[in-house]
């Protein structure tokens, strides 16, 4: 029992710490002593907290907010339903991750699998890439905003703690996401002040214009390639 709660407080630290990248570091040096049945364990946690992972240190967050507010924009917030939106986000997250993936593949995962590294490298060598990514696609003042909170002053971007970077990146997604969305508004906000014009002049007040906007946002969006302009330009994003 002693052995479970020292494995899940290891855990916790290792994801939920407020310490610099150093002190994590020293949390897997002490992992990597542990016995293979507590790694195994830990691991387990681990994965127990992978759609957190998911969310926080990839492209997931982006596309699934403005996947969301298409929904509002086109005047249709039910459809397509929560499953697909989030089904369509985790592969889309997946596609675009792919370089990422590859790269922790061939500087982690292999050497790790043909026993050329232990598993603490293996997990710092896997940071790495991922670190990368975030950095490529953070903002500069978001990034300041955060280390000047935590009173780092990095040399280089390679000394940028995990810590602060994941929360910049979090936020400069965020940023990215609603400017995106606002220019997805603007034509289907148009569409609707021009049938409520119409329905105002015509004394058809007491039909509401989304009803009638509908069907013109819709055709609008599919003769225009709304999707795959849509897919295309999230993915580009990431270039």
């Amino acid at each position: 029992m002693k052995k479970v709660v020292l494995i899940l407080f290891l855990s916790l630290i290792f994801i939920n710490s407020g310490f610099a990248e150093t002190s994590v570091d020293a949390t897997l040096n002490q992992i990597g002593k542990l016995d293979i049945t507590l790694k195994i364990l830990f691991l387990i946690t681990i994965l127990s907290l992978a759609p957190a992972i998911l969310i926080t240190v990839t492209s997931f967050t982006r596309i699934v907010i403005i996947l969301s507010l298409l929904r509002h924009a086109l005047g249709i917030p039910q459809t397509p339903p929560n499953q697909v939106i989030i089904a369509l986000s985790i592969f889309l997250t997946i596609f675009i991750m792919k370089p990422v993936f590859e790269d922790i593949n061939k500087v982690s995962l292999q050497p790790y699998l043909k026993k050329e590294i232990t598993d603490v490298q293996a997990i710092s060598n896997a940071k790495e890439p991922i670190k990368a990514f975030m950095l490529k696609n953070t903002r500069k003042e978001d990034l300041k905003l955060f280390l000047d909170i935590a009173g780092e002053k990095p040399k280089s971007p390679k000394d940028v703690s995990l810590m602060s970077l994941i929360p910049a990146f979090m936020i400069s997604e965020i940023k990215t996401a609603f400017e995106v969305v606002f220019i997805i508004f603007l034509p289907f906000l148009i569409i609707d002040l021009l049938i409520a014009s119409i329905l105002m002049s015509m004394g058809m007040m007491m039909i509401p214009p989304m009803l009638i906007s509908l069907p013109f946002k819709l055709i609008l969006f599919i003769l225009a390639d709304g999707w795959e302009l849509l897919i295309k330009a999230l993915i580009v994003s990431y270039k």
